[in-house]
């Protein structure tokens, strides 16, 4: 460019800037941007079938804990980070019942409601309060703590306004989804956000395949529904993930295809009924994949098989892997609990399990829940430096406890090593090493000899009442 040229140098750096702004502002032009969903009507369609619970329970009967289940050895880790929405108000001197506070949902305009399982649990007295302030007594048709569902029933002369039920197998993650409630008592309150996740497991829901989303929820909205855009339930809150009891981001409803057939149960016979097949299950993880010879980790590995159950005629054994149920597949262990708890009583049903790494099918017959606890009480000490473990033999008695008489050693000491480094602990009793049942601490250390430099090998473990795998990563040279 010349000295004449350069006088047009202003002009060209105008006009490239004007290009440059104009593409700036088509892209960002209004019919191009995706608008934010709006839930006004689908407020206003639905907030009449919304209510308010408060229930009355005498304190001999008021539960003080987080709302949770709790483990055996009170070791799950979640039980601070869980908490319910059940709210209660502070207790007062001279009080005789609690005012506990919750939200629930119309299902029919005879008066059905459905909303938790711990908001009307051991209640002596309930109130449901519509959105146009009117009270009404309510009945409990019935409760079921493993799904936290719970059916309620108010009479009223004229026909209320119910919800629209959706199909929560639809849902995806990244849809908007509104909850509606009652959080500390503050009635209709509308909150909105995304689903996070579907089908999530948590350690007080063995039966409901959660739906996680990022709605803000609160103490009081226990009970309420979960909308999609369409203005149909999918799902009712239950749960939130809290350090403080506050929601922070989390929160976990049951999804309303479930809640459903569970209300349906509890409408025609007060209870739910589940299939039981006896076994208590355990994940499949990297290490126990490889130790029982799976191409990958998936199925449900079987850690104790209960005596005078289904499994237990069937045949199976611990450390079958079930790898299909009447032809679906199990890629988790929490998936099975599911799918045999509504498998109707009765039925045979045809498994795929890995045996040993041989593939092998079993039928069993299923049977209806029953619950059943055992405890293993508290002896010549054998060691095994390799895995850094000391074990001793078991007495006549603890034996007995255990239900197998001639099987099982206790774990007395560990050191740094294989089997601390697999999660074991003392007082546990190892009743298989790699396969071979242990019946005394002096063989539990000849096995030990055998096993192979490098290999992940599988040890059954009793734990309290609860059986379960171990993987034991054998160093790569013997020392």
């Amino acid at each position: 460019m010349n000295a004449n040229d350069s006088r047009y140098l202003p002009q060209l750096l105008a006009l490239l800037l004007s290009f440059c702004w104009a593409a700036v502002t088509l892209a960002a032009r209004p019919e191009t941007a995706q608008p934010l969903p709006d839930f006004r009507k689908l407020v206003k369609q639905n907030e009449a079938a919304v209510v308010n619970i408060s229930s009355t329970q005498a304190p001999s009967r008021r539960s003080r804990s987080s709302g949770l289940p709790e483990l055996p050895g009170n070791e799950n880790p979640y039980l601070e980070f869980f908490k319910r929405f059940f709210q209660e108000r502070p207790e007062l001197p001279g009080d005789r019942q609690a005012n506990s506070l919750g939200s629930g949902f119309i299902i029919s305009p005879d008066g059905y409601i459905l909303t938790n399982a711990h908001v009307a649990q051991d209640a002596d007295k309930i109130i449901v309060r519509l959105s146009d302030q009117r009270e009404r007594p309510a009945k409990v048709i019935g409760v079921d703590e493993l799904t936290d569902v719970a059916v309620l029933k108010i009479d009223e002369g004229e026909n209320l306004t119910a919800v629209k039920v959706g199909d929560s197998d639809m849902l995806e993650v990244g849809e908007w989804v509104l909850a509606i409630g009652s959080p500390f008592g503050l009635e209709l309150t509308a909150t909105q956000g995304i689903v996070s996740a579907v089908g999530r497991n948590l350690p007080s829901g063995t039966y409901v395949p959660f739906i996680q989303s990022d709605v803000a929820v609160n103490p009081g909205s226990s009970g309420g529904p979960l909308f999609n855009l369409r203005g149909e339930v999918v799902g009712i809150n239950s749960q939130i993930y809290s350090s403080t009891g506050g929601y922070m981001g989390l929160s976990f409803a049951i999804p309303i295809k479930l809640a459903v057939q569970v209300a349906e149960q509890l409408k025609v016979t007060g209870e739910v009924t589940r299939g039981w097949l006896g076994i208590l299950l355990q994940a499949v993880n990297n290490d126990l994949a490889e130790a029982f010879k799976l191409d990958r980790p998936r199925g449900a590995l079987v850690a104790q098989v209960l005596p005078d159950s289904p499994a237990a005629s069937a045949g199976f054994k611990p450390g079958d892997i079930i790898l299909r149920y009447g032809g679906e597949p199990v890629e988790d262990s929490s998936q099975l609990p599911r799918m045999i708890g509504v498998t109707p009583v009765g039925k045979t049903v045809a498994m795929s399990i890995l045996r040993n790494g041989e593939p092998l099918e079993i039928k069993a017959t299923i049977a209806r829940l029953e619950t059943t606890e055992e405890r293993v009480t508290t002896m010549d000490e054998h060691g095994d430096p390799r895995l850094g473990i000391v074990v001793a033999d078991l007495s006549n008695e603890q034996r007995r406890g255990l239900g197998a008489d001639d099987q099982g050693v206790l774990v007395t000491g560990l050191d740094e090593g294989p089997a601390a480094n697999a999660g074991l602990y003392p007082d546990d009793i190892i009743l298989q090493l790699n396969y071979t049942p242990v019946k005394s601490a002096s063989q539990f250390v000849e096995l030990a000899k055998e096993l192979p430099n490098g290999k992940a090998v599988p040890v059954l473990v009793r734990r309290e009442s609860e059986s379960l795998y171990l993987a034991v990563r054998m160093p790569a040279e013997r020392e």
